[in-house]
């Protein structure tokens, strides 16, 4: 049986109530309005978001294919989350074969992600190349001291600071960052200290790149 760690979210073993998931849950309801046609849900974990991103735009969505690294947690997502337009898929966000493998998405949904590799460049890079022209991606990452250097979390390579998080989309057409505050987001004011960063991109769009 899978079993919390403390970083993948299994909402059936964890308390309505619980901080981090309710966060988690929180990402995902954000990004709803973004989701539509082929979706990417990268770094899936367990399948709650992808499950639940299925069911809000059953409409808007023709296809979501879920991806993570671990085989177990997508064994486990497939009893407990499947979903007729559900995929999952076992891959390597930093695998620069996999944009060639999957295709091409009008969503990308990336979430807690990039601290958890030691080069972000690279999976920016793979994103880019599965966003389709006019396409979204939604992304998220904790702030911390900065790339390089050392974090308190033990599943965390690094933590960007908020300047560096800026600076993985200079290639975007558009981007909007928002900034997390438990299961809230906002644009920041002055005063406050955010956590968590959150940016909602487009592909410039014209011809297939």
């Amino acid at each position: 049986m899978l079993e919390w760690t403390g970083e993948r979210i299994i909402p059936k073993q964890l308390k309505a109530t619980n901080g981090m998931l309710l966060e988690h849950l929180a990402r995902y309801y954000f990004a709803t309005p973004y989701v539509k046609g082929r979706v990417l849900d990268i770094a899936c974990g367990t399948g709650y978001g992808s499950h639940m991103t299925a069911k809000e735009r059953k409409r808007e969505v023709t296809q979501i294919v879920a991806v993570d690294l671990d085989q177990e947690t997508l064994d486990y997502a497939n009893v407990e989350y499947n979903h007729q337009k559900i995929e999952y898929v076992q891959g390597d966000v930093t695998d620069r074969t996999l944009p060639d493998r999957l295709g091409e998405f009008d969503t990308i949904l990336c979430f807690e992600t990039i601290e958890h590799v030691e080069d972000d460049r690279a999976v920016m890079e793979n994103l880019y190349r599965m966003l389709r022209p006019g396409g979204i991606l939604v992304l998220s990452s904790p702030f911390g001291r900065g790339r390089g250097m050392p974090t308190s979390e033990p599943f965390h390579v690094h933590q960007l600071t908020p300047e560096e998080f800026e600076e993985l989309f200079v290639d975007f057409a558009e981007t909007e960052i928002y900034y997390q505050r438990g299961v809230t987001f906002e644009k920041p004011r002055d005063g406050v200290r955010y956590f968590i960063g959150i940016a909602v991109c487009v592909k410039e769009g014209g011809s297939e790149q």
